[in-house]
């Protein structure tokens, strides 16, 4: 082939009609939008990507490709059944290219949220001869098991008498699947996308879903209209000092010391006590007024604590609440360690930056000024969100 005005990129989206798991699963919607529609948007919205190909042998996939712009090419029938492989449609569509794209971006539109500037960052790596390969994952911070020939758990990749803080841990990463940026040339020589130098781009916890089943997609509804994982815990942990307060006191002449709250910030943990979501104020500070703030929204309070990670993990273990299923909300360093414990580590939104940094989710709100009464909303509505999808699967099983 020549290499005369060689495209840079080309998208190949394959998208067969013979889903097993959901009938016609690439035309299902989210918020309106087909799964296949949104996958061909963010290709087309990649400056590297020069075409968006979509390989179907369903009609009507055909004509959701053609609405959206995209280039289709019909899938032959030995290709088209549930033991093809995406490679074998790759080179189908590559071989009857009439120039050979310097790159391909292998996208599947079962990852329903891509992000244009993640395919770029790929695409671009490849193009620039830097990698043969880079493809989507997402990292995981959690403990991996397997079991063994008898149905006995088995620590993988970690030892199971020693418990690391989440931020001590290595991160493993979980590829998606959602998108993988090659060198064409070197694909069509290996017939397989991991080849030659490879690398894998990183994309936040939130873009890793795939849709393989009918939960997948209500999930995926879920997290659209929050435009964030859900925030499933059952309990709330919260520093005092810039997280109810503004960080900031007040000093009258007679060295009494007062802070000011948000009464905002009040409904929201009353919200959270009515919802049956435990909440614990756990601080460094001595001063008594952050007892006497724990007393007027009647929460469970424990402060004076130099080492807010130890009573923590002391506090979750007698209360027997899986640390996965708490938040723990933070501004400053020496909230770093009671963070590391839980699987919701959350910071205001004018947090220190080592603080923003360790944290899965930073509010909008500053402390002391609605950054509460913003985290409670978030778990409230994930727990309306969660009962909402329990009674949807009941109806689907009756």
């Amino acid at each position: 082939m020549s290499n005369t005005n060689q495209p840079k990129a080309l998208a190949i989206i394959p998208a067969r009609g013979g889903s097993k798991g959901i009938e016609l699963k690439n035309l299902r919607r989210i918020h309106g939008k087909s799964l296949l529609g949104r996958a061909i948007e963010s290709a087309q919205a990649a400056t590297s990507v020069s075409e968006v190909v979509v390989s179907t042998d369903h009609p009507d996939i055909k004509a959701e490709a053609l609405a959206y712009g995209a280039r289709v090419v019909d899938r032959p029938a030995e290709i088209a059944g549930d033991t093809a492989t995406s490679e074998s449609v790759l080179v189908h569509v590559l071989n009857n290219e009439p120039v050979l794209p310097q790159a391909t971006l292998f996208i599947q539109c079962t990852s329903p949220f891509i992000d244009p500037a993640d395919l770029d960052t790929a695409v671009n790596r490849v193009l620039a001869g830097e990698l043969e390969v880079s493809f989507a994952a997402v990292a995981d911070h959690g403990f991996h098991w397997s079991l063994d020939a008898d149905g006995l758990a088995q620590a993988v990749g970690h030892d199971k008498s020693t418990r690391p803080r989440r931020q001590d841990r290595e991160p493993r990463f979980r590829e998606t699947g959602a998108f993988y940026a090659m060198n064409s040339a070197g694909f069509l020589a290996a017939n397989h996308r991991f080849f030659g130098r490879v690398a894998l781009h990183e994309v936040p916890a939130e873009h890793g879903i795939d849709i393989d089943t009918e939960a997948d997609l209500l999930l995926a509804s879920l997290q659209e209209e929050h435009g964030t994982e859900p925030v499933l815990v059952d309990a709330v942990i919260t520093d005092f000092d810039g997280v109810h307060t503004p960080d900031t006191a007040y000093l009258d002449q007679f060295g009494t010391e007062s802070v000011r709250v948000s009464r905002s910030d009040g409904m929201g943990v009353a919200r959270l006590r009515a919802a049956g979501v435990k909440f614990l104020i756990l601080s460094k500070e001595v001063n008594p007024v952050v007892a006497a703030r724990a007393a007027k929204l009647k929460v469970e309070v424990a402060h004076g604590i130099e080492n807010k990670a130890e009573y923590l993990a002391r506090w979750l273990a007698d209360e027997s609440i899986n640390p996965a299923r708490v938040a723990y909300l933070g501004n400053d360093i020496n909230d770093l360690g009671p963070m590391g414990l839980v699987g919701w580590p959350v910071a205001v939104a004018d947090a220190q930056p080592q603080v923003a940094q360790a944290a899965r989710l930073r509010l909008t709100r500053d402390g002391g000024h609605g950054a509460v009464r913003e985290l409670a909303e978030l778990v409230l509505d994930a727990r309306t969100s969660a009962a909402e999808t329990t009674h949807k699967f009941q109806s689907f099983t009756h």
